[in-house]
């Protein structure tokens, strides 16, 4: 698009914003729309960023969105939406299953995408629509919103300033009772816990432990218990590291958990609040005495830490951010694959 030839600073001289569509209208969508309403009356984010428009399958439902949202406009099919050419940047907030064709159905009609997770339901579809935004030089990032939050540099500089000694273990944990929402259970949707709230303590112990400080995963275990429909009902995961660190990933669509986000080292350890939004960081000492507490900084949702890194890349050029990588999307895609594959779980789309 040539009118984002230049960075946020010039972008905004100009007078314009970055309008931001919705495609889907369901309960994560209205996240979105919640956090673009909040950013639009924010002074950090109202000169530059709008909240545009909706799209879902049936006309009345987008246009009560609409009207619910204060959007500008809203479309009774995706299609409509990606032929607008006043949307800018597009978030897809639909099943798993449906990530892959409609973020690829919005870049060829020119626009970038931002695909909530987990990005695809399997690594293959994930390089189907890496390509495209290759081929068309547009941005496609994945909406983890964890990586992409304050508190991500706040534990890696606890982590790497050596106050807990050499990280040598972890644990990670999101399981909410959820198994009552159809998509969850349905193998058509890419359903189970593991691609649903599994994919966030996977990305934590990434970060934490993982590749944000140079460990290679060699090799896992990993265990879980089906649903009647064959999808994962809870797993868990344990991870070992090139250099001998181990990680253990929980997750479950059955039970309700405390989230926690554990890092173990030599001298003490940390102990993170809520994995899936953290709400702090406490530090411990070898003999489990609380050192300090670090709180994370205020937000308005959380969101819009991915839609403010989004819009910045895409005023940039770029077809990726820097806080989740196309790289990095492929290889927890590609872990997943690997875990499903040991269980012996394929969806029916990919047989």
């Amino acid at each position: 698009m040539s009118r984002f030839n230049g960075r946020r600073a010039e972008f905004e001289a100009s007078g314009a914003r970055i309008n931001v569509a919705i495609l889907g209208a369901g309960r994560i969508a209205h996240t979105m729309a919640d956090t673009l309403s909040r950013m639009a009356g924010d002074s950090r984010y109202a000169s530059w960023i709008h909240p545009y428009a909706v799209a879902a399958r049936d006309a009345d439902r987008a246009r009560a969105f609409a009207d619910q949202w204060n959007l500008d406009k809203s479309y009774g099919s995706y299609e409509e939406l990606a032929e607008d050419p006043d949307v800018d940047l597009v978030y897809i907030a639909t099943p798993h299953s449906l990530h892959a064709e409609q973020a690829i159905l919005c870049m060829k009609a020119g626009k970038n995408v931002l695909v909530e997770k987990s990005f695809t339901a399997n690594a293959a579809q994930a390089r189907e629509a890496l390509a495209v935004a290759k081929e068309t030089g547009l941005l496609c990032t994945e909406a983890i919103w964890t990586r992409y939050m304050p508190s991500r540099s706040l534990i890696n500089g606890i982590i790497d300033s050596g106050e807990i000694g050499e990280v040598r273990s972890a644990s990670a944990n999101l399981c909410y009772p959820v198994a009552d929402k159809a998509r969850m259970t349905d193998p058509a949707c890419a359903g189970g816990a593991l691609l649903d709230v599994g994919v966030y303590p996977l990305n934590f112990l990434d970060m934490a432990v993982g590749a944000d400080h140079g460990r290679t995963l060699d090799r896992f275990d990993t265990s879980m218990t089906p649903w009647e429909t064959g999808v994962d009902a809870q797993n868990s995961t344990t991870l070992y590291y090139d250099d001998g660190t181990m990680a253990v990933s929980s997750s479950s669509m059955l039970a309700a958990s405390d989230r926690g986000g554990y890092v173990w080292g030599t001298e003490g350890y940390l102990v993170v609040r809520n994995i899936n939004n953290p709400e702090g960081i406490d530090v411990y000492d070898g003999d489990h005495r609380l050192v300090r507490h670090v709180d994370v900084p205020a937000q308005l949702t959380g969101y819009e830490y991915e839609v403010a890194d989004a819009a910045e890349a895409l005023l940039d050029g770029k077809i990726e951010c820097s806080a989740m990588p196309h790289a990095d999307t492929i290889r927890i895609m590609e872990l997943m694959d690997a875990i499903r594959d040991r269980w012996g779980l394929k969806f029916p789309f990919e047989r």
